[in-house]
């Protein structure tokens, strides 16, 4: 399955009750509905946790972020965030859970326990309505953040397998109720 001896850590963060603000925790929901994970890789729905997700990040040699973002780029942008150019993508708010991780990161340097490579995949929303699904727009940019995701595996010697049959993940379930309640 393209396994590796690497410890790599996915986490998409977001709140899947704000709409496109969910759209790091739905990233990695179909990441893995849609591939089969490989040894050595721990995928983890983050959701809007802080210093909870010390130890997994502290333990772990390469961390890919998925996460909602506001970087001034026009709504539906995915943008790629790595290594040196995090310290300036936190200058400014970018995203919910940004103080979170960004004090997360500020932790793990002082103490000599940052990851080897940090990747921040990241979309601009489009709406954070009080809403479980995404926007139309954002589910469509969905697929082009978790590629984002694979290629960063891919970047690390890591090739997950596509599944020959995709799943369903819960929270898709879930907006898909709720989209089918609003039209009865």
């Amino acid at each position: 399955m393209g396994g590796s001896n690497k410890n790599v850590l996915i986490i998409g963060m977001g709140n899947v009750l704000m709409q496109d603000e969910g759209v790091g925790v739905r990233t990695v929901e179909e990441l893995e509905c849609r591939y089969e994970i490989p040894d050595g890789v721990t995928v983890i729905d983050g959701g809007t946790t802080g210093m909870e997700l010390f130890e997994p990040i502290r333990h772990c040699d390469y961390l890919i972020v998925a996460d909602a973002v506001n970087t001034g780029d026009p709504s539906g942008s995915v943008v790629r965030i790595v290594n040196d150019g995090i310290p300036a993508f936190f200058q400014t708010k970018l995203s919910n859970h940004q103080l979170g991780l960004s004090d997360l990161l500020a932790l793990l340097t002082l103490k000599g326990e940052l990851p080897k490579h940090i990747a921040i995949i990241g979309m601009v929303p489009y709406s954070l309505e009080n809403r479980l699904g995404l926007t139309p727009e954002s589910t469509a940019g969905l697929d082009r953040m978790v590629e984002m995701v694979v290629a960063e595996l891919c970047g690390l010697g890591i090739q997950p397998r596509k599944r020959e049959r995709f799943l369903t993940g819960s929270w898709r379930r879930e907006a898909d109720r709720e989209a089918v309640a609003e039209c009865a």
